[in-house]
């Protein structure tokens, strides 16, 4: 046994040392130096075993029991075995192996499979290619209009085919020579970027675009895809955005009474903001951010009765930007044949030379007048009794009793007096001041017409939030004419079908007419005489059935 010498002389288990340490020096007498070089201690640390074992004089201080039981062993990993199995006895690939994995609920990540074959020197299988359909070539030669049944999520788009049929949009692009090919003729391809703004997509990164639907709207088999649309939106001159805009007016103007006769019209700028460092491109005030910023200024006309826009003109530069209002009356003489009746406009609108001009013309108009230091400190010394309370109707807001002084003024660049109306009590901190021509029209007609002119913010909102007007970057992007005539046709179409459907749906903005009634999906089914559209059952279709759209029945001619 002498072998063992080594391990009684010099232990290294804990216990052990402990034991010699504590008997060296309780039983033996040995100082505290001494039997902790015994037991291999710094005095310092046998002294903290001393006290420990002060607190519990016993052999579990040496052997503690355990208390705690023993965690279960872990079953063994089936993962590698049937990786290997699956690759070994069936071929599978990775992908394969993780999908079944995943239907056997042992999943497992492809970097998991692929350790486990570095492990067992499995070479990874070459990846077979995959089959990428080719893309459908838009081509209305090609347009299936045989004897089938299909699904679409753009089935409530059909609702605009009666009024674009007898609007006879093909006829009036034909009379003003817009450019087309065999393949995509101009109606196509006008079909294809109306449907997308009349659809609510705007211009998206075209997945929508393979509905079979919105192929079938537009008389293709397919809807183009975004390059062709940008390139035939270069290839649409500005030559054509002005009579493409009168032809279309007019020709909607015959449809109903929905189109206006020019009588009152309110009249806007919006800049369309560039995102960009374009020198060609002029600053101009962005009310929506109220800041100064690089963008196209485009004016918009609206029809005060018909609620719709009735021109537009993306030309305007600083310097042409005041006589904008003249060019818009010449071009309205030109189409009708008559000047505009009345036009309201805010204060920077044009300047005051102008209104002298206009009324020459015997046009009336109502705009703000600037207001400036001396002339607010001039109103605020008005005695009170000089200010007349009104009541004002046919506006829905909490200010209804408003505070007048209606007089007369003579401003430097009009040649005669001009009528004055001081208005407080509307809302605002400052007062309101109103000047017009129409001497002899009551206060209270005035305040309210030009409070309904305020409704063109929210008309402007809603072009571009729903037809996308300021989406300059975008996955189609558009020359400028082109989409602001394209929102201008849009929103004629949406008022169109609000003023047949009515149920307050005659003044409705596009976006809400869009969620109540055309946000369909349905099933077109294509017989050898017609082509039959079923919407999707939803809350709102007892509107369109008193309407009249199920018997509703149109020779489509690009169909």
């Amino acid at each position: 046994m002498s072998q063992y010498h080594d391990f009684f002389a010099q232990p290294d288990c804990t216990a052990m040392r402990r034991y010699e340490a504590l008997r060296a020096y309780i039983h033996e007498g040995c100082s505290v130096e001494e039997a902790a070089k015994r037991g291999n201690y710094t005095p310092g640390s046998f002294r903290n075993i001393l006290t420990h074992f002060k607190k519990n004089p016993s052999s579990e201080f040496f052997w503690p029991r355990r208390t705690q039981p023993l965690p279960p062993e872990k079953p063994p990993n089936p993962r590698p075995a049937r990786i290997l199995s699956l690759r070994n006895e069936q071929g599978l690939s990775i992908n394969q192996i993780q999908a079944v994995l995943k239907r056997e609920k042992i999943p497992a990540s492809i970097g998991y499979i692929y350790k486990i074959f570095q492990q067992n020197d499995i070479k990874r299988k070459p990846r077979t290619p995959r089959h990428v359909p080719r893309a459908v070539v838009s081509d209305h030669r090609s347009l299936d209009l045989r004897e089938r049944t299909f699904h679409t999520d753009f089935a409530g788009l059909f609702l605009f085919v009666l009024d674009l049929a007898r609007i006879d949009l093909g006829s009036i692009l034909t009379q003003v020579r817009m450019p087309g090919t065999r393949m995509i003729p101009a109606h196509c391809a006008v079909l294809s970027l109306l449907a997308l703004k009349l659809s609510g997509v705007g211009r998206p990164a075209m997945a929508e675009t393979l509905d079979e639907g919105l192929g079938l709207f537009a008389g293709l088999n397919a809807i183009p895809k975004r390059t062709v649309l940008t390139e035939y939106s270069i290839l649409m001159d500005p030559i054509f955005a002005r009579p493409l805009m009168h032809q279309w007016y007019d020709a909607a103007a015959k449809l109903a009474n929905i189109v206006g006769d020019g009588n009152s019209m309110d009249l806007d700028f919006h800049t369309i903001p560039y995102h960009g460092d374009q020198a060609l491109l002029q600053k101009h005030f962005v009310s929506k951010r109220s800041r100064r910023q690089r963008g196209i200024l485009t004016m918009l006309a609206r029809d005060a009765n018909a609620h719709v826009f009735c021109y537009a003109d993306t030309n305007i530069r600083k310097e042409t930007q005041n006589d904008a209002i003249l060019d818009f009356v010449r071009d309205w003489k030109t189409r009708t044949g008559t000047v505009p009746g009345e036009l309201v406009f805010d204060s920077r609108f044009t300047v005051y030379e102008n209104l002298a001009k206009l009324d020459d013309l015997g046009i009336n108009f109502i705009t703000l007048r600037r207001r400036h230091a001396s002339l607010i400190q001039r109103i605020h010394t008005l005695d009170k009794s000089a200010w007349t309370k009104i009541r004002l109707s046919n506006i829905g807001r909490a200010y209804c009793t408003p505070s007048i002084v209606d007089g007369t003024t003579k401003l430097r660049a009009y040649p005669k007096p001009l009528r004055q109306l001081l208005v407080k009590n509307l809302g605002h901190e400052q007062p309101t001041i109103l000047i017009t021509n129409q001497m002899k029209r009551p206060p209270r007609q005035l305040i309210d017409r030009y409070a309904r002119r305020m409704v063109i913010g929210n008309v402007i909102s809603d072009a571009i939030d729903f037809f996308h007007l300021d989406a300059l970057s975008s996955a189609v992007p558009l020359r400028i004419n082109v989409d602001v005539q394209l929102t201008v046709m849009a929103s004629v179409l949406y008022r169109l079908l609000g003023a047949r459907v009515q149920q307050s749906y005659e003044k409705a903005e596009a976006r809400t007419i869009y969620r109540d009634l055309v946000r369909h999906s349905g099933k077109v089914t294509i017989t050898q005489n017609e082509i039959l559209v079923q919407l999707q059952a939803r809350a709102k279709d007892s509107y369109l059935i008193a309407a009249g759209y199920p018997e509703l029945r149109e020779k489509i001619p690009w169909l």
